[in-house]
């Protein structure tokens, strides 16, 4: 059942199933609300507790000051809140970035990981800047379907229209405010730094087709992070969750299995 909490003086919006054992923790991509967990959520075992929640700007939560650091302290707030910890921190894209700073900061909530279609850095300022500015001129219709070639796999497009049209709904239909607040996060975030203190197990999952944080960039992350592993999904794009759910729901349940 969706709910509302109120944590560092902004409402979160988040989807709480309790449970039994091991908790696992979903974070969001840019320009998205937690139904892109939806196929993986209903792959996962009834007993296990799972949380999800719309970061700041997104969905039905409030906005505000955002950067990857205050993503991520929402996140524990909402976890101490909610009597969570130990977890497997499931985050694709920018969500992969906030999981990474709740490992390093938090240990006690992230336990291990997995990183879908993330990396130490994603973008570069030039190209983060000329989005913010895009939308500012022509808000956020300006870049959905370029955003969207970006998110899924050309083959996945064409076999899924009408899933691709729903998305793309969601994704223009985001706060324009919100959405760049957090681009503006990820072109400041460079997590280089702090890869080498992580020490939670972590599966780190490309797409083949992914043209946004390709195998590269996540294979760059998984060598940063001292106890990391690289699968790769073929002919998937950015968003795994939604195209290939399979290969998150196993590689979540590798995660819980492992103990």
């Amino acid at each position: 059942m969706p709910r509302f909490a109120q944590i560092g003086g902004r409402v979160l919006h988040y989807a709480y199933r309790p449970g039994t054992g091991r908790p696992v923790v979903f974070a969001n991509s840019l320009g998205t609300d937690f139904r892109i967990w939806d196929d993986v959520v209903a792959g996962l075992p009834n007993s296990v507790p799972l949380l999800r929640l719309d970061k700041r700007g997104h969905g039905l939560s409030e906005g505000g000051d955002v950067s990857i650091a205050t993503l991520a302290d929402d996140m524990a707030g909402l976890m101490d809140l909610l009597g969570l910890s130990g977890a497997v921190v499931c985050g694709v894209s920018v969500g992969g970035m906030v999981a990474q700073v709740l490992a390093a900061v938090r240990p006690d909530l992230a336990a291990r990981m997995v990183l879908s279609n993330t990396g130490l850095t994603i973008g570069d300022a030039a190209g983060w800047n000329a989005r913010i500015a895009a939308i500012a001129t022509g808000g956020m219709s300006t870049i959905a379907d370029t955003i969207i070639a970006r998110w899924f796999s050309p083959g996945f497009m064409a076999a899924r229209p009408a899933l691709v049209a729903g998305y793309r709904a969601m994704l223009a239909r985001t706060e324009a405010e919100g959405y760049c607040a957090v681009c503006a996060a990820i072109r400041d975030c460079d997590l280089t730094a702090q890869a080498a203190t992580i020490a939670q197990p972590t599966i780190c999952l490309a797409g083949t087709e992914d043209a946004s944080t390709t195998p590269e960039v996540v294979g760059a992350l998984a060598r940063a992070l001292p106890f990391a592993t690289l699968r790769l999904i073929d002919g998937c794009g950015h968003l795994p969750c939604i195209e290939a759910p399979g290969a998150v729901i196993t590689a979540i349940l590798d995660s819980l299995e492992a103990g």
